[in-house]
């Protein structure tokens, strides 16, 4: 009777199990049939994962809490994703090694890390309690992560980068997670990450998936190849690269400050050479002077110094007297930037026979 009861299970229209997706624009997993008979075949298909990613398709038992050693390895199959990120292919129903509740299991092999589980039921498969995980759920990122935000102005002048990462996690455990506490770390280079903790707000059930969302922030003027890790106690979930441009505005700052500074510098002592500078009225004499030119006329008698006296009697002032303002008409102008030397004294005049008896 029970051979002829799965019989008549399988000659029915079996209805399409619904579709799978991870929140947002993740990657979905879609079954042809939520039940078949062990040695039977199923179509699993897909749509939103990688381009040409290699996807691996398992049937697992204990809604995969011990990872694929609860899986049916022997009998997955792989397939690759098409350029728009759909799939679809045929896949053995086997017992897994560990009793139901089952999953029908798919993830990428290779590239960035995105996986979904879909119930599913093995026929003639034996069915347990998930066993207990002293009551802790256990979380597993599900899908893809990625980084969201952008660069403002203020981080081309070295404001501190921030982004806000985003992954799913599933509770894969079979106790209810309350608030659980993550561990973010920002590695750079060949350092090693540096860990603070993030608390999220919500309740995760046994089999509940959900979108988690942490902000990130880098240090002032960071630049460079960083990565983002994500943990859950002592076990690493994800990990994602980032990449930081360098804030170039900070150069073109220290550049245009070590061209005016000292050009403001030197404005100002400029400023106090001039105040220091006494006026040009106030400036000692300079070398040349402008003396009174005798005028043309007869040569009179020489004085006792030697000197000529003019046609008035009267005697050239010594060198250096500043000459009156009537000697202004008869002496030539100056230039403004010469000042003509003295005219040479005139010649004494040879004296006679009869001035020398």
């Amino acid at each position: 009777m029970a051979v002829l009861a799965a019989l008549f299970a399988l000659l029915l229209p079996q209805p399409a199990a619904p579709a799978y997706a991870a929140d947002g624009d993740g990657p979905g997993v879609e079954l042809s049939r939520q039940r078949a008979e062990q040695g039977g075949e199923i179509t699993v298909s897909g749509s939103g994962w990688r381009p040409r990613a290699l996807l691996m398709i398992l049937v697992c038992g204990q809604n995969m809490i011990g990872g694929t050693d609860a899986c049916a390895n022997s009998e997955g199959r792989a397939v690759t994703a098409g350029a728009g990120g759909s799939f679809s292919g045929k896949l053995p129903v086997a017992a897994p090694p560990k009793p139901c509740p089952c999953v029908v299991h798919v993830a990428t092999v290779t590239g960035e890390r995105a996986a979904e589980n879909v119930p599913f039921t093995v026929a003639g498969h034996p069915t347990a309690p998930l066993p207990d995980s002293g009551g802790r759920g256990r979380l597993a990122v599900l899908a893809a992560t990625r980084l969201e935000g952008d660069d403002g102005v203020l981080v081309f002048f070295g404001a501190p980068p921030s982004r806000r990462l985003v992954f799913t996690v599933g509770n894969l455990g079979a106790a209810t997670v309350e608030d659980p506490v993550f561990r973010v770390g920002v590695a750079h280079g060949l350092y090693a990450p540096r860990w603070e903790e993030r608390r999220w707000h919500g309740t995760l059930k046994p089999g509940e998936k959900a979108l988690v969302k942490l902000d990130v922030e880098l240090p002032p003027g960071a630049h460079g190849d960083y990565e983002v890790s994500v943990a859950y106690g002592r076990k690493p979930m994800v990990s994602q690269p980032w990449g930081v441009g360098r804030p170039w505005g900070v150069t073109i700052f220290w550049i245009l400050l070590a061209v005016v500074v000292p050009a403001a510098v030197f404005r100002i002592g400029m400023a106090i050479v001039d105040r220091v500078r006494p006026p040009a009225a106030a400036r000692p004499p300079g070398r040349h002077r402008v003396t009174r030119r005798p005028s043309a006329g007869p040569v009179g008698p020489v004085g006792p110094e030697g000197d000529v006296p003019g046609p008035e009697g009267d005697v050239p002032r010594p060198e250096g007297d500043v000459p009156r303002p009537e000697d202004s008409a008869t002496a030539p102008a100056a230039l403004p930037w010469f000042t003509p030397d003295p005219a040479p004294a005139p010649r004494r005049p040879r004296p006679t026979a009869e001035e020398h008896l």
